[in-house]
């Protein structure tokens, strides 16, 4: 907890290279058969010309990233929110993490825990930010 003050900032690390066994996966157990998806053919044809990564993995996959160095010692995640894709993200992509604490303030139902609003982004092996988010964690 004495590390997640206000204004601390971490590089999350490793990185993940996106794979497309990552992508397939996620689409069958979630059931997002989006053929841009899925579909190399049907991908070709879009403005990307390419598959895209299902943009929920991508959000899972950055909360993941996180949680070494935010969440290990979260007794809850209270919320997420203004959850914003910034980019595409394709296979053979490799993603980082950012996150930075915002606010911290004691729990009014227990002083003895703290309510702790972090942002984070993630950008690809560009440098190109590619999702954003806000939330909110109980420790």
């Amino acid at each position: 907890i004495n590390d997640l003050k206000i204004g601390s900032t971490f590089k999350h690390w490793p990185g993940k290279t996106i794979t497309e066994s990552d992508n397939n996966i996620f689409c069958l157990m979630t059931m997002n058969h989006h053929p841009v998806h899925i579909d190399t053919l049907y991908s070709k044809k879009t403005r990307f010309k390419k598959n895209l990564v299902v943009g929920t993995y991508v959000f899972s996959l950055i909360v993941g990233m996180t949680v070494q160095d935010i969440s290990l010692s979260a007794i809850a995640n209270l919320g997420y929110e203004k959850i914003v894709h910034l980019g595409p993200v394709f296979i053979g992509d490799t993603l980082y993490a950012k996150s930075k604490v915002l606010s911290k303030r004691k729990s009014k139902k227990n002083n003895k825990n703290y309510v702790i609003e972090i942002e984070t982004y993630a950008e690809n092996q560009k440098k190109k930010n590619i999702i954003y988010f806000k939330r909110t964690i109980l420790i």
